[in-house]
């Protein structure tokens, strides 16, 4: 391992930082101040090194505490985890979140995806960016995941601890005082204002979302919390694996894979430990169920992870959730805590000799970390890009072992699975997607939020219950990795198998609607700028086609170069590239909503 650490020294605030999270260095080669200071060997390197994950907390620390990384900070983290400062400044610079050059203080994220974009997002950037003072940067964001409040605005202001604020749907004047004064900004509403459902019986998934305190574990647990974990223990883990294998519980985040094939084939490796990963970066614009759920029942989570960690056998399970949703973390965290200290985590889960905990990571913003191996860089310390397949996540995973990962709607459906059997959640929906299913609606509809139907239920049934507005001119299903349908295809069945034969995608349950107030040439523009953003550069097709198909839509809308239909015929051969040879789904999926676009909605015609 080749080390060289500059001259550079860390501020008294910096070093503060790493080592509240480390500890205070235990030697000279750490940063230790100390007059017989030899630096010519390490000592305890290997030790050092086996804490590599912890350089994305600690990147995390450093900014939190001064709004940015210098090099002076970075050196002194890497030098207490042993990695070389050339990687760790290509962790640091891989995620949006962070900056290796000097900025303020406070950072205001203002939304620029798909809702934000439809209800005004580019005014809005243009009005805070005139009212704001030098104080304060402006950093135009991907979806920030409150689309039902669209736009949205999130300030971030370092310090410690750091602070954050809130402003959705957000004004000049809100997002302004979210920025200069975060402590006097209004409080969010609670999850269950996402939710229009929120108290309506026969609700599954959200039945306790407004109904319950999310800070209370005796208030959950008076709502069925933990029924389904006690019956686990009874059943044991290959019972446990077997109901959700006949429950038929496909995974929510858009693949679609049986989720008790996935557990089995975890369970069954020789090679220990296994580990549980639950995958709370949903940043696909379009979606926040998962937040909406960590919000408003983060209970459900915290025992759902447990049944899944008994059921394969893993001890030790990482929650890796959205840098940008200060408030799920929070609740998450008060969540986990609130488990450990009544001894529902921790080495004698309900007194039945299994041991479980969870580790929570936040995610620093960044798109590719929703795809599972990229996920397992991030939280291991290294550049969040997909690692090539097979071997496959049940045989060498996270740090090398056998690994579940499972985002948070599949995980929650695992309580229902346990508590009403079965076959009564099988014949819910269809046969081929079984269960209750999360959509996430937004745009130009009356009532944005998370719905909660069962499977089968059509596109249109679904927005007459989101209150569709006159004039409708598309539906986005899916997020930027989906496509768009019709008006007069809302008999689409909202099933995987129903989609699909539809020529479309249900993707992870988005739903956006767009009125013809809503240039549809620059939506499509903004779907390419998001990939050709997210894109992680390793593969050559994905890392030039997203540019490539940038540039000809940014053409095509401002009619320049070749015509249009040369840039189409352009756009149909990138497109295919990227389908076929991209390593990861990023880029097999960047092509679809503009080919939808094309030839469903006749756009560029």
């Amino acid at each position: 391992m080749d080390l060289h650490f500059g001259d550079s020294k860390p501020t008294d605030e910096e070093r503060a930082a790493v080592d509240a999270l480390l500890g205070p260095p235990e030697s000279s080669w750490e940063g230790a101040d100390r007059a017989d200071a030899d630096l010519r060997w390490a000592r305890g390197g290997r030790a050092a090194r086996d804490r590599r994950d912890l350089l994305l907390p600690g990147l995390h620390a450093i900014n939190d505490r001064v709004g940015w990384i210098s090099e002076g900070a970075l050196g002194y983290l890497c030098r207490r985890l042993t990695v070389p400062p050339a990687e760790a400044y290509g962790v640091a610079t891989f995620y949006a979140m962070f900056s290796v050059e000097p900025r303020p203080a406070t950072v205001l994220h203002v939304c620029t995806d798909l809702a934000c974009t439809a209800a005004g997002a580019p005014e809005l950037c243009a009005g805070v960016e005139a009212g704001l003072g030098p104080g304060v940067h402006l950093e135009r964001s991907p979806c920030l995941g409150l689309c039902e409040r669209a736009p949205a605005a999130l300030a971030i202001r370092a310090g410690d601890p750091a602070r954050t604020a809130v402003s959705a749907p957000a004004t000049v004047a809100g997002a302004v005082l979210a920025a200069t004064a975060p402590d006097s900004a209004p409080e969010e509403p609670p999850a269950a204002a996402a939710v229009p459902q929120a108290g309506q019986e026969g609700l599954v998934l959200l039945r306790r979302v407004g109904v319950v305190d999310p800070a209370s574990l005796d208030d959950y647990r008076a709502h069925g919390g933990y029924t389904a974990l006690r019956r686990a223990f009874a059943l044991g883990p290959a019972g446990v694996i077997r109901e959700v294998t006949d429950s038929g519980l496909v995974g929510r985040g858009g693949a679609a894979f049986p989720t008790g094939r996935k557990w089995q084939a975890t369970a069954s490796q020789p090679d220990r430990p296994h580990h549980l990963v639950c995958n709370a970066d949903e940043s696909e614009p379009g979606t926040f169920k998962d937040r909406v759920l960590m919000e408003g029942d983060p209970y459900a989570l915290v025992e759902a992870m447990t049944v899944a960690a008994y059921a394969i056998g893993a001890h030790r399970g990482f929650l890796y959730i959205r840098g940008e949703y200060p408030r799920a973390t929070r609740r998450i965290q008060h969540a986990v805590d609130q488990a450990r200290a009544r001894g529902l985590l921790g080495d004698d889960v309900l007194g039945q000799g299994f041991a479980f905990d969870i580790e929570i990571r936040r995610g620093a913003g960044a798109y590719i970390c929703g795809e599972e191996t990229a996920l397992f860089n991030s939280i291991e310390g290294y550049r969040g890009e997909p690692r090539s397949k097979p071997p496959f996540p049940v045989e060498k995973g996270l740090f090398g072992r056998p690994t579940v990962e499972n985002n948070v709607e599949t995980l929650v459906n695992v309580l229902p699975i346990l508590t009403m059997g079965a076959p009564a959640y099988a014949a819910t929906g269809t046969a081929g997607s079984t269960g209750p299913k999360l959509f996430c609606v937004s745009g130009s509809v009356a009532r944005p939020g998370v719905y909660e139907l069962p499977f089968g239920a059509t596109l249109g049934e679904l927005l007459r219950l989101a209150g569709v507005r006159d004039g409708l001119r598309a539906v986005l299903l899916g997020g930027a990795a989906g496509g768009f349908v019709r008006p007069d295809e809302l008999g689409i069945p909202l099933t995987f198998e129903g989609t699909r034969e539809a020529g479309t995608t249900l993707g992870s349950g988005v739903v956006m609607a767009f009125d013809g107030t809503v240039p549809l040439p620059r939506l499509l523009l903004r779907i390419a700028e998001f990939f050709r953003d997210e894109s992680c550069g390793q593969c050559v097709p994905c890392r030039v086609g997203t540019v490539r198909q940038q540039e000809a839509l940014h053409r095509i809308a401002e009619r320049t170069g070749p015509g249009a239909a040369d840039d189409i015929a352009l756009l149909r051969e990138v497109g295919r590239a990227m389908r076929d040879a991209s390593i990861c789904g990023l880029g097999q999926t960047a092509w679809n909503a503009v080919e939808s676009a094309i030839d469903r909605l006749g756009a560029y015609r």
